[in-house]
Protein backbone atom coordinates (compact mmCIF):
# COMPACT_ATOMS: atom_id res chain seq x y z
CA UNK A 1 0.00 0.00 0.00
CA UNK A 2 1.63 3.33 -0.86
CA UNK A 3 1.44 6.17 1.35
CA UNK A 4 -0.16 9.99 -0.19
CA UNK A 5 3.54 11.21 -0.27
CA UNK A 6 4.32 8.46 -2.74
CA UNK A 7 1.54 9.07 -4.95
CA UNK A 8 1.70 12.51 -4.95
CA UNK A 9 5.50 12.79 -5.45
CA UNK A 10 5.49 10.21 -8.30
CA UNK A 11 6.63 11.24 -11.51
CA UNK A 12 4.95 10.22 -14.89
CA UNK A 13 7.20 8.00 -16.88
CA UNK A 14 7.77 8.86 -20.48
CA UNK A 15 10.28 6.11 -21.40
CA UNK A 16 12.14 2.83 -20.05
CA UNK A 17 14.77 2.73 -22.13
CA UNK A 18 17.13 -0.72 -22.59
CA UNK A 19 20.61 0.13 -23.59
CA UNK A 20 24.36 -1.99 -23.99
CA UNK A 21 26.95 0.57 -23.02
CA UNK A 22 30.77 -0.47 -23.08
CA UNK A 23 31.76 0.10 -19.16
CA UNK A 24 33.71 3.80 -19.24
CA UNK A 25 32.60 4.13 -22.72
CA UNK A 26 29.15 6.41 -22.48
CA UNK A 27 29.59 8.67 -25.06
CA UNK A 28 27.07 11.39 -26.73
CA UNK A 29 27.62 9.72 -30.09
CA UNK A 30 25.14 6.33 -31.07
CA UNK A 31 23.80 4.19 -29.39
CA UNK A 32 23.14 6.52 -26.16
CA UNK A 33 22.85 9.63 -28.19
CA UNK A 34 19.98 8.93 -30.58
CA UNK A 35 18.55 6.77 -27.54
CA UNK A 36 18.52 9.34 -24.91
CA UNK A 37 17.85 12.79 -27.05
CA UNK A 38 14.68 11.72 -28.43
CA UNK A 39 13.29 12.22 -24.58
CA UNK A 40 15.12 15.54 -24.21
CA UNK A 41 17.81 13.95 -21.41
CA UNK A 42 21.02 15.07 -20.40
CA UNK A 43 23.52 13.30 -22.38
CA UNK A 44 26.61 14.53 -20.78
CA UNK A 45 25.00 14.12 -17.28
CA UNK A 46 24.37 10.64 -18.00
CA UNK A 47 27.86 9.84 -19.80
CA UNK A 48 29.72 11.27 -16.54
CA UNK A 49 27.17 9.67 -14.46
CA UNK A 50 27.63 6.03 -16.13
CA UNK A 51 31.48 6.13 -16.71
CA UNK A 52 31.37 7.18 -13.06
CA UNK A 53 29.41 3.78 -11.98
CA UNK A 54 31.48 1.48 -14.43
CA UNK A 55 34.57 2.16 -13.76
CA UNK A 56 35.57 -0.56 -11.60
CA UNK A 57 35.06 -2.87 -14.65
CA UNK A 58 37.29 -3.39 -17.47
CA UNK A 59 37.02 -0.96 -20.23
CA UNK A 60 35.15 -2.50 -23.15
CA UNK A 61 32.96 -4.80 -21.21
CA UNK A 62 29.20 -4.61 -21.98
CA UNK A 63 26.89 -3.41 -19.84
CA UNK A 64 23.05 -3.62 -20.00
CA UNK A 65 21.56 -0.82 -18.24
CA UNK A 66 17.96 0.38 -17.81
CA UNK A 67 16.80 3.85 -18.11
CA UNK A 68 13.93 5.42 -17.14
CA UNK A 69 13.16 8.88 -18.35
CA UNK A 70 10.62 11.17 -16.83
CA UNK A 71 8.22 13.30 -18.54
CA UNK A 72 10.12 17.07 -16.85
CA UNK A 73 13.09 15.30 -18.87
CA UNK A 74 14.93 13.51 -15.61
CA UNK A 75 15.93 10.52 -15.36
CA UNK A 76 17.12 7.55 -13.74
CA UNK A 77 18.69 4.03 -14.33
CA UNK A 78 20.06 1.13 -13.28
CA UNK A 79 23.02 -0.82 -14.32
CA UNK A 80 23.83 -4.48 -14.42
CA UNK A 81 26.62 -6.81 -14.15
CA UNK A 82 27.67 -8.31 -18.10
CA UNK A 83 25.32 -11.86 -19.16
CA UNK A 84 26.23 -14.59 -18.34
CA UNK A 85 26.90 -15.97 -22.05
CA UNK A 86 29.40 -13.03 -21.92
CA UNK A 87 31.39 -14.04 -18.70
CA UNK A 88 31.34 -17.82 -19.75
CA UNK A 89 32.30 -17.32 -23.49
CA UNK A 90 35.47 -14.63 -21.52
CA UNK A 91 36.00 -17.88 -19.45
CA UNK A 92 36.31 -20.40 -21.56
CA UNK A 93 38.37 -18.16 -24.43
CA UNK A 94 35.47 -18.60 -26.94
CA UNK A 95 34.24 -16.09 -29.67
CA UNK A 96 30.92 -17.72 -29.64
CA UNK A 97 29.39 -21.15 -28.27
CA UNK A 98 29.05 -24.37 -29.92
CA UNK A 99 26.66 -24.80 -32.84
CA UNK A 100 25.68 -28.06 -31.97
CA UNK A 101 25.42 -27.78 -27.86
CA UNK A 102 25.04 -31.10 -26.29
CA UNK A 103 26.42 -32.89 -29.47
CA UNK A 104 29.13 -30.99 -29.88
CA UNK A 105 31.59 -29.42 -26.93
CA UNK A 106 32.51 -26.17 -27.38
CA UNK A 107 34.63 -25.95 -24.72
CA UNK A 108 35.12 -26.95 -20.64
CA UNK A 109 35.15 -24.72 -17.23
CA UNK A 110 35.81 -26.36 -14.12
CA UNK A 111 32.50 -25.31 -11.21
CA UNK A 112 34.89 -22.83 -9.47
CA UNK A 113 34.95 -20.45 -12.82
CA UNK A 114 30.83 -20.94 -12.42
CA UNK A 115 31.01 -20.42 -8.65
CA UNK A 116 32.85 -16.93 -9.38
CA UNK A 117 30.37 -15.77 -11.98
CA UNK A 118 27.72 -16.63 -9.70
CA UNK A 119 28.96 -14.43 -6.95
CA UNK A 120 29.06 -11.62 -9.63
CA UNK A 121 25.81 -11.94 -10.41
CA UNK A 122 24.76 -12.41 -7.04
CA UNK A 123 25.28 -8.69 -6.79
CA UNK A 124 22.94 -7.75 -9.64
CA UNK A 125 19.36 -6.59 -7.96
CA UNK A 126 17.26 -9.40 -9.59
CA UNK A 127 19.42 -11.98 -7.71
CA UNK A 128 20.11 -10.41 -4.55
CA UNK A 129 18.12 -12.68 -2.38
CA UNK A 130 18.81 -15.64 -4.85
CA UNK A 131 20.91 -18.56 -3.25
CA UNK A 132 24.31 -19.17 -4.86
CA UNK A 133 23.34 -22.33 -5.42
CA UNK A 134 20.28 -21.70 -7.85
CA UNK A 135 22.54 -19.01 -9.39
CA UNK A 136 25.38 -21.64 -10.02
CA UNK A 137 22.80 -24.02 -11.56
CA UNK A 138 21.37 -21.33 -13.57
CA UNK A 139 24.57 -20.39 -15.12
CA UNK A 140 25.41 -24.41 -15.54
CA UNK A 141 22.54 -24.77 -17.72
CA UNK A 142 23.34 -21.67 -20.15
CA UNK A 143 26.75 -23.38 -19.98
CA UNK A 144 25.24 -26.67 -21.25
CA UNK A 145 22.78 -24.46 -23.91
CA UNK A 146 26.56 -23.13 -25.34
CA UNK A 147 28.47 -26.55 -25.67
CA UNK A 148 30.55 -25.76 -22.55
CA UNK A 149 31.27 -29.01 -20.31
CA UNK A 150 31.39 -27.82 -16.51
CA UNK A 151 33.82 -30.38 -15.00
CA UNK A 152 34.77 -30.63 -11.13
CA UNK A 153 38.40 -30.19 -12.49
CA UNK A 154 40.17 -29.92 -15.56
CA UNK A 155 42.21 -32.40 -16.70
Amino acid sequence: MSTLKEILTRRPVAATIRLTVPAGGARPAPPVGPALGQYRLNLMAFCKDFNARTQKYKPDTPMAVVITAFKDNTFEFTVRSPSVTWYLKKAAGLEKGSGRPGHVMASSLTLKHVYEIAKVKQQDPYCQYMPLESICKSIIGTANSMGIKVQKELD
